[in-house]
């Protein structure tokens, strides 16, 4: 298995899983070029997907699809809620999106959709199993019951650690939206995404936090704080990285 989060971040996500011959991509929220490039480096073929997830109709998961499916015959899949909202306005062919409801296989794999807390129309993320498990759990403004067991017995999981707390409380935005990502819609915070890895009963093999704040997080901050909080539980041999917003990160 391969997990590869070729842009993670407020402008634009999108990760790479390929797993026993079946390739796919979870989200679109870079261009194609950007989408491209990285596939080109791990010598992927754009035209090779066997199909795209997206989380969520936010435009720093989606902006890019447009553009992509003139390039790839993948079908995409999501949530009914979030069909409706990306062809609202018309740009998207209604004939290459697909509904996923629970689960569906894809080549040798089975991916399911598991409800995240966040403020979209219908947020998912995705538990993708074949011979290894890869759990996608961000953009979520807590761990639900339903999260948790998804991120349960990952080989490996990318999940969120959008804030520093300290920092979004005494940075430069409004209020609002500082209330807004504090709420149980918004975002997952540092030490939060720790405790709810220490909290696991089998713990993933190797960790990706990702989605972090450019202005209220940075990638040492992250992995410092989660690190510290599993270390406080007596976990020191996990192993983990930090996706970034311009470079790509394998796992």
């Amino acid at each position: 298995m391969q997990v590869s989060v070729l842009a993670s971040g407020s402008k634009g996500n999108a990760i790479f899983i390929e797993m026993d011959g079946t390739r796919l991509l979870v989200d679109a929220g870079v261009g194609v070029r950007r989408v491209a490039r990285e596939l080109g480096a791990l010598s992927v073929p754009l035209d090779s997907l066997d199909a795209i997830f997206i989380t969520h109709e936010h435009s720093d998961h989606v902006k890019g699809l447009e553009t992509l499916l003139k390039q790839t015959d993948a079908p995409v899949y999501t949530r009914p809620g979030t069909i409706r909202e990306m062809t609202a306005g018309g740009a998207l062919p209604e004939d290459r999106l697909f509904a996923i409801h629970d689960a569906l296989e894809v080549g040798a794999l089975r991916v399911s959709a598991f409800d995240i807390p966040h403020d979209a129309v219908d947020p998912v993320g995705f538990e993708i199993t074949g011979s290894r498990k890869c759990t996608v759990a961000t953009d979520l403004g807590f761990v639900t019951d339903e999260v948790r067991a998804a991120m349960e017995g990952a080989d490996v999981l990318v999940f969120e650690a959008n804030h520093d707390r300290k920092m979004l409380r005494q940075g430069p935005y409004p209020w609002p939206l500082k209330q807004r990502i504090l709420g149980c819609r918004g975002h997952l915070a540092n030490d939060e995404a720790g405790r709810a890895i220490a909290g696991l009963r089998t713990r993933p093999q190797k960790i990706v936090l990702a989605h972090l704040s450019e202005t209220n997080n940075r990638p040492e901050i992250a992995e410092e704080t989660v690190s510290h909080v599993l270390a406080e539980s007596g976990i020191c041999s996990l192993s983990l990285a930090v996706a970034l917003q311009d470079e790509m990160v394998t796992a």
